[in-house]
């Protein structure tokens, strides 16, 4: 772990302190339908280098997707654009659901169509 990550459990931590960085959920919006994190705001990857605009550099940002990895590029994108707050948080919702809020529900995407996994007991 390094400075430019965080876990799903320390974001719960910061959260529940009263750290409210902005959540930056950039999975399609038929992902976010299938499961999110209340008060993220969504702009999908292939639009973050076109809505910059939109999100202001001097605050602190979590980006998250699914897994980690589209996270991963744009966290990098928003630092080599000049914001000095970034963090992704490793392993996505997937993570954020197995970790912290087991009520996220947990899914497959293909890129086409979502399947919502059946909740583990």
């Amino acid at each position: 772990m390094d400075e430019s990550t965080i876990l799903p459990e320390e974001l719960k931590s910061l959260l529940d302190k009263g750290v409210n960085p902005v959540l930056l959920d950039v999975r399609q919006p038929e992902e976010v339908q299938a499961a999110s994190i209340a008060g993220a705001r969504c702009i999908p990857m292939n639009e973050v280098p076109f809505r910059l605009d939109e999100l202001d550099a001097g605050k602190e940002y979590v980006v998250f997707c699914h897994h980690g990895m589209r996270s991963q590029q744009v966290a990098q994108l928003l630092r080599m654009r000049g914001y000095k707050k970034v963090k992704n948080m490793t392993g996505g919702i997937d993570a954020w659901s197995m970790t912290v809020d087991p009520k996220t529900p947990r899914y497959e995407y293909d890129g086409r169509r979502i399947r919502v996994l059946p909740a583990s007991s």
